[in-house]
């Protein structure tokens, strides 16, 4: 499979989370729970028998579930570092194959009965790219999903916490960055003690630990990309890239589920 453009390297997030995923590289029970919020239009008894494709496998923890639950498929990333975590997590997997390779081509995957892509699309410089891309690996009839930012229930990070990400954080070294994540995640830690939970995402995150905590603060601060779409924009997306049948979820009040289903007439 052929590597992404050199631009998405230097202006997109991948060697960031390579940085991210080569730190934080255990598959936890606690991420089934996760994986099925962020999958909610798709009950898990779905997966047995299917065909799958994860886009931006990170370690492998999304591709992890889909084949317990009796799916086989495709994990695919660009970054050799997160690569080698995936490999050695999905080593005992049974059905399932890891790959190098760009969101944008996934070059020899076709007919797929679900190609999903679990918080990737919203750091990418071309989602909608990404996105056809997708469609071309699915079947007629299949299903493309994805999870994204949401905008609602976010405007506050998006206005105050965000131009910082993007003027500083995204710019510097990513040890300093993850250095500098521990101050942000003390105050959300306390924050969240004092029980400040005014939206489903905060309260699923109340029992969570410092160092649980800090891998989502720091997965906030490092990419270079990030974009927190509203509800309609979600779905014009899917709907620009063919979809049909286009169901959304708002997972925790702050992100976005979404469901597409790939025409079975004129389909590549």
């Amino acid at each position: 499979m052929t590597a992404a453009p050199a631009q998405d390297r230097t202006t997109g997030s991948t060697e960031r989370f390579g940085y991210s995923w080569s730190n934080y590289d255990t598959i936890l029970p606690d991420h089934e729970a996760q994986f099925q919020r962020w999958t909610t239009l798709i009950d898990p008894s779905w997966w047995a028998g299917k065909r799958f494709v994860d886009v931006g496998c990170g370690i492998g923890r999304n591709t992890y579930w889909p084949a317990k639950y009796g799916a086989t498929g495709v994990a695919v990333d660009l970054e050799p570092a997160t690569l080698a975590v995936a490999r050695r997590n999905l080593a005992e997997v049974p059905g399932v194959e890891v790959k190098q390779g760009s969101a944008y081509e996934l070059e020899g995957l076709k007919d797929f009965d679900i190609v999903f892509s679990i918080g990737v699309i919203h750091h990418l410089e071309r989602p909608a790219d990404a996105l056809r891309a997708m469609v071309r690996a699915t079947r007629p009839g299949g299903k493309v999903l994805i999870w994204v930012y949401g905008y609602e229930n976010n405007e506050w990070l998006v206005r105050g916490f965000d131009p910082v990400r993007r003027a500083v954080f995204s710019k510097l070294p990513i040890g300093l960055t993850h250095a500098l994540s521990v101050p942000p995640t003390a105050l959300l830690w306390a924050a969240l003690r004092a029980g400040f939970t005014p939206i489903e995402y905060l309260r699923t995150l109340r029992p969570y630990s410092f160092a649980q905590l800090r891998v989502i603060v720091f997965d906030q601060m490092l990419p270079r990309i990030a974009n927190y779409w509203r509800g309609d924009e979600v779905e014009q997306l899917m709907r620009d890239a063919g979809l049909e049948a286009i169901r959304l979820a708002h997972v925790n009040e702050m992100s976005w589920c979404a469901v597409g289903i790939k025409p079975t007439d004129g389909a590549d």
